[in-house]
């Protein structure tokens, strides 16, 4: 079965100004745009010789140190790339004109008030704003996707997504002292990719955890477990603090289904940044016949070939080919606060023993 992964591309190119020049900038924003032909006209950083670094690498002509330069210089129809920490997201929003296209980084926010005046922001600016969630157009999901809006493995029963494994977080300083951290910015990509395939859940559980060797952060560990009226099970369980080798590290997502399965390696996320390569397979159960998984070879991976399709998704509404971002902020809100649940029952605690003596 020949399987469609890729996003669909705009008819135009508008010109990009990237406001922030973190890692994530230098490792998927530009290296997806360069692979989509993306135009980016202006990288903007407080600190100039980051930006100038970064703009001389990927053939950057303009470079400024505050947003209102970088507003001031902008083409009539570029499109904003928002890359800064999410605390700051509302008051960039500010300064962008009204009207304006732009993708913001996730998280939407740090908190689900954050995340609420964010969205205030975009309607009072009349903004087109969706967030960088690209786990969605990563190309093991958009197979994944296909194979089940066809019917392939049948009714959808079973979503999970397991990681275990040791993550660098000092690739990522700025997360060191927050007092939210793993759910909000790592396990809210999978929290996202369930909404996108069921939608809203009815109810939350959760436990998100710090680890002693992992002082500085507020937590590395969470289970979390949506639950949804359809009686589909979509469980997410997380372990960045497994440093004991390769050998038992896994990272996956697996959708099951009446007929049949799909498993897909997150390959990113172990020995990251360098990744071990993803694995797409799928079965399909036939009767009479012992069940066979088949391997497909999935061109790209979810950095930086994901980044793409959000940019994509973007550029293709402001020329008017899609109606709808998929990872609007209208939609991504509920996102949010399907973080916040996970969090206010993760200090909930659960249901004590005691109180049923």
């Amino acid at each position: 079965m020949k399987l469609s992964y890729q996003p669909a591309l705009p008819n135009r190119r508008f010109p990009i100004v990237i406001i922030g020049t973190g890692g994530i900038v230098k490792d998927a924003h530009l290296p997806a745009y360069r692979l989509a032909g993306f135009p980016v006209d202006t990288l903007m950083n407080r600190t100039r010789e980051r930006a100038e670094s970064l703009a001389a690498e990927f053939g950057v002509q303009k470079v400024f140190t505050t947003v209102a330069e970088a507003v001031a210089n902008a083409p009539r129809e570029a499109i904003f790339d928002l890359a800064l920490p999410a605390s700051m997201f509302a008051e960039a929003l500010r300064q962008l004109p009204d009207g304006a296209h732009v993708l913001i980084q996730k998280p939407m926010g740090e908190t689900l008030a954050q995340a609420r005046e964010i969205l205030a922001v975009c309607r009072e600016k009349r903004l087109h704003a969706a967030i960088n969630c690209q786990l969605r157009f990563a190309p093991f999901v958009m197979a994944a996707r296909q194979l089940i809006s066809t019917g392939v493995i049948g009714e959808l029963t079973d979503i999970e997504m397991r990681l275990t494994c040791y993550t660098p977080w000092h690739l990522f300083p700025f997360v060191y002292g927050l007092p939210r951290m793993e759910i909000l910015y790592h396990s809210v990509h999978y929290v996202d990719l369930i909404r996108s395939f069921l939608g809203q859940p009815r109810g939350v559980q959760a436990l998100t955890l710090p680890h002693p060797n992992s002082p500085k952060l507020s937590s590395t560990r969470s289970t979390i477990i949506l639950n949804y009226a359809s009686g589909v099970r979509a469980t997410i369980t997380t372990n960045h603090d497994h440093n004991f080798g390769a050998r038992h590290q896994e990272s996956y997502l697996k959708w099951e289904g009446t007929k049949g399965a799909i498993w897909a390696r997150v390959g990113l996320l172990m020995n990251y940044p360098k990744g071990v390569g993803d694995v797409f397979e799928y079965c399909v159960r036939e009767e009479g016949r012992e069940p066979e998984w088949k391997t497909v070879a999935l061109e790209g991976s979810w950095f930086p070939e994901a980044f793409v399709g959000t940019m994509a998704s973007v550029q293709r509404h402001k020329e008017g080919s899609d109606a709808i971002m998929p990872t609007s902020v209208e939609d991504v809100i509920h996102t949010m606060e399907v973080v916040e649940a996970a969090y206010l029952a993760s200090e909930h605690g659960g249901i004590s023993p005691e109180t049923l003596k």
